[in-house]
């Protein structure tokens, strides 16, 4: 059963701001101390410029590789210590006193080798791991590379759906993680044709539990997310309401079965099916072969049938929706990363987008290479120029 979503405009949201952004030896910036002073941020510049490396920065403060899904060796300016670090000075909240503020750190230090971990601060204090920056702000964004999302294949969804898991569940990485080393044990065991039973038995007992948890928490938020599209769908809006779905055999059990039950059942059919996967070099059946289906709403029709910019609107109703859920669900407004977010709209869709977007309450970072298309932001925003290695006022 979904719990009721609580209003966002309710008076425990939280809106925290990024007042100061540190970078050194990121990627083009072999440093950068940015100032910040507005709810809504423009980066414009040309391409190559660095845009994207700045938001990408602040992605890091999630679990999971950032919006680029890049290895962290690859984040190191070229020349540089081989290290790199991010920090951000921020607020908790609309009226606090600007001089109190968090400041949260992640990087990979100089010298640790490839594929060193990433380390975490918060007030320079060391931390174990990026879930405990949720406690000071959540994170969701939309890029270029999004815009197949619809046409891709399943995994494509399946990852898109478990980051929008992970902006209000920041340990949902984590089992996705872990479910993803349980199918890799079973494939292998299968792979050495072992005679054991008990060896299988136990290794999917294992993916059994991590399976009906990872499915679980996609149901909820799925079905979340499609409470309020539907609580506030408008046929008329320049960004399509979105019908969501999430099509799956474990999945179609979640919330009409007992959790242990489904695991029951799962277990009965991975050990029916263990003759056929063993053949097919891999785990035919689970929460990994799971699809989220989506259909554009005021038509009526597959997502992957509307035209380009039909899919393009309907992408970014469907991160507005994600935002507000974030903000109802966790009690903050979070900060919106929009890379190369205005480009094809026209003035009037470029409106709706803004006003949109003051609507959620958390700060927004927006790149793009025509100013222009920033030229009607509301009162207050703040327009910065990136060339190579360096942010100015535009």
């Amino acid at each position: 059963m979904t719990a009721p979503l609580r209003p966002a405009t309710a008076p425990r949201l939280r809106r925290p701001m990024t007042r100061r952004v540190a970078l050194a030896d990121y990627r083009s910036y072999p440093a950068l101390d940015l100032a910040i002073d507005s709810r809504m941020v423009a980066l414009t510049g040309d391409n190559g410029a660095g845009k994207t490396n700045l938001i990408e920065a602040l992605s890091l403060f999630t679990p999971g590789r950032g919006l680029r899904r890049a290895e962290f060796g690859d984040c190191a300016r070229l020349g540089g210590s081989g290290g790199w670090a991010v920090s951000i000075e921020l607020t908790r909240d609309e009226g606090d006193d600007p001089d109190a503020t968090v400041r949260l750190g992640v990087g990979v230090e100089a010298g640790a080798g490839e594929g060193a971990p990433r380390q975490f601060r918060v007030d320079r204090a060391p931390e174990p791991s990026a879930r405990v920056f949720a406690d000071h702000l959540r994170i969701v964004w939309l890029t270029p590379a999004m815009d197949g999302l619809f046409a891709a294949a399943a995994g494509e969804r399946r990852r898109f759906l478990d980051r929008l898991v992970l902006a209000v569940d920041s340990d949902h990485g984590a089992r996705v993680a872990a479910l993803e080393r349980a199918l890799r044990n079973r494939n292998r065991l299968l792979e050495m044709g072992t005679r054991d039973a008990a060896w299988l038995d136990a290794a999917e007992r294992e993916l059994a539990e991590l399976a009906v948890a990872v499915a679980a928490a996609r149901v909820e938020t799925a079905a979340r997310l499609a409470a309020l599209i539907a609580a506030g769908r408008d046929d008329a809006s320049p960004f399509p309401w979105a019908s969501i779905r999430l099509d799956g055999d474990i999945e179609a059990m979640i919330g009409r079965e007992p959790a242990l039950a489904i695991e029951d059942r799962y277990r009965a059919l991975l050990r029916a099916g263990r003759a056929r996967d063993a053949a097919a070099g891999r785990t035919l059946v689970g929460p990994h072969r799971a699809d989220l289906l989506v259909r554009h709403g005021p038509k009526d029709v597959e997502a992957a049938l509307c035209s380009t910019g039909e899919q393009k609107a309907l992408l970014v109703g469907l991160a507005l929706a994600h935002a507000r859920l974030v903000a109802e669900m966790s009690g903050v407004a979070p900060l919106v990363l929009l890379d190369e977010i205005a480009a094809h709209f026209d003035p009037k869709r470029r409106a709706a987008l803004f006003a949109a977007l003051e609507g959620i309450g958390g700060q927004v970072w927006m790149t793009g290479a025509d100013p222009a298309a920033f030229a009607d932001m509301p009162a207050g925003a703040q327009r910065l120029r990136v060339s190579p290695g360096r942010v100015e006022p535009a």
